[in-house]
């Protein structure tokens, strides 16, 4: 099976920091891979490419069979992001933003039943700048599904929402991924990995140390305990 997502050989360097050495992994569409790794391992950047949004310096990068830089405007419809930063127009209110991205597909999901989903009904009015960094984070996801996307990226989706919302959206990624699409998800969680995760790949300066299906990858050991063993010699 072609992959949906492939990274392979990625390099990438900022001045003299080597952010990717040689990164290589891949995700299928009908599967949520969970990318773990400390901060500064090289997740987000490895999105970044994927999304065009940097390109590698050697190695190949690869979203539905083609390079991410310099897609087409239909290529692009077909992914949806959700990075750190939100990248939200912070004067807008959530249900502006929501019709204004649903307008701008040909078979966009409905944007008031994902805003009653999220929970983002409760501060409807209020612009996004005056929002607090959990209820961008909803704002931020509903952006991403409402295209329908065949690949989903993820960027610590769940950092600063309440445990409820935390399970809702868990439940949201393993629909999205139960429907076909490709799910990468960057986290630091080993619950988020170990609740929704099919693949796990597990980065420490800019490598890749460990990928392969979850019971792959963890065998008889945990994978919080995995994690340790292979990104800081099992040092907690």
């Amino acid at each position: 099976m072609v992959p949906a997502v492939e990274v392979r050989d990625l390099v990438k360097s900022f001045g003299a920091t080597r952010a990717l050495d040689g990164v290589t992994w891949s995700a299928q569409s009908g599967r949520v891979t969970a990318v773990l790794g400390p901060n500064g391992a090289g997740k987000s950047t490895t999105i970044e490419c994927l999304q065009g949004l940097q390109r590698p310096d050697s190695g190949t990068a690869h979203v539905l069979g083609e390079d991410p830089w310099g897609a087409s405007a239909e290529h692009r419809a077909r992914v949806g992001l959700m990075l750190q930063d939100g990248g939200l127009p912070s004067m807008s209110t959530p249900p502006t933003l929501l019709t204004h991205l649903a307008a701008l597909y040909a078979a966009p999901a409905d944007p008031v039943a994902l805003a009653q989903r999220l929970g983002i009904d409760g501060f409807a009015r209020t612009i996004i700048r005056r929002l607090s960094g959990g209820q961008r984070q909803r704002v931020a996801l509903a952006a991403a599904l409402i295209g329908r996307p065949d690949v989903l990226f993820l960027d610590e989706p769940t950092a600063g929402l309440d445990p409820h919302t935390r399970l809702d959206v868990w439940d949201i990624v393993r629909e999205q991924a139960d429907a076909g699409a490709a799910v990468v998800l960057a986290t630091h969680s080993f619950e988020e990995a170990d609740r929704v995760a099919d693949d796990i790949v597990i980065m420490d300066t800019g490598r890749v140390r460990a990928f392969g299906g979850r019971a792959e990858v963890t065998g008889a050991k945990s994978l919080e305990d995995v994690y340790f063993s292979l990104t800081r010699g099992g040092k907690r």
